[in-house]
């Protein structure tokens, strides 16, 4: 059977269309946050296929109070189609077709402690030069990195942890 992300994806680039054509890409991205956060939840996901809910009740359940015309009836036909629990990849889909659009890297740092406003400017403007477009950060403290902080972005790593630095230092000395 193919894979969720394989059957997500037209369903989240006609989304995408839809909303680069409306000029509205931040409210269909809110929309289908709201929606792929409650269909993940395993209370609603076990109503998916559940023989007494038809397609309107799903609908009503997973739209966002604010949600549009158009973002119903992608939600509808999801139900309809039921796809209804491919929100959460098809919603990922839609945010990296977004950034890609808006040539807009989502960058991940892990840090030991939480880092400072001035930190975290200081990171966006070294991350804009380094990968000559904007970031978005998205950012976890993790106290086992025991200091510093891990960066991810796409298949570039850049580990500044002192753990990271531990383990290098340790193959080192074994070889």
């Amino acid at each position: 059977m193919a894979s969720a992300a394989t059957l997500a994806r037209p369903y989240a680039r006609a989304a995408f269309l839809v909303a680069r054509d409306q000029q509205a890409l931040p409210a269909w991205s809110a929309a289908l946050a709201f929606a792929a956060q409650a269909a993940s939840t395993p209370a609603v996901a076990a109503l998916f296929g559940h023989p007494k809910l038809g397609p309107e009740q799903l609908v009503e359940l997973l739209a966002a109070p604010s949600s549009s015309e158009e973002q119903l009836r992608f939600l509808s036909l999801l139900a309809q189609n039921g796809r209804l629990s491919l929100l959460p990849e098809a919603a990922a889909q839609f945010e990296a077709l977004r950034a890609e659009a808006e040539h807009v890297i989502p960058v991940q740092v892990r840090s030991a402690a939480a880092l400072s406003e001035a930190e975290i400017e200081a990171l966006k403007v070294s991350l804009r030069k380094r990968f000559g477009s904007d970031v978005s950060l998205s950012l976890e403290v993790d106290p086992d990195l025991l200091g510093g902080a891990v960066i991810s972005a796409g298949d570039v790593v850049i580990d500044g942890s002192v753990r990271g630095k531990l383990k290098r230092m340790e193959r080192a000395l074994a070889s």
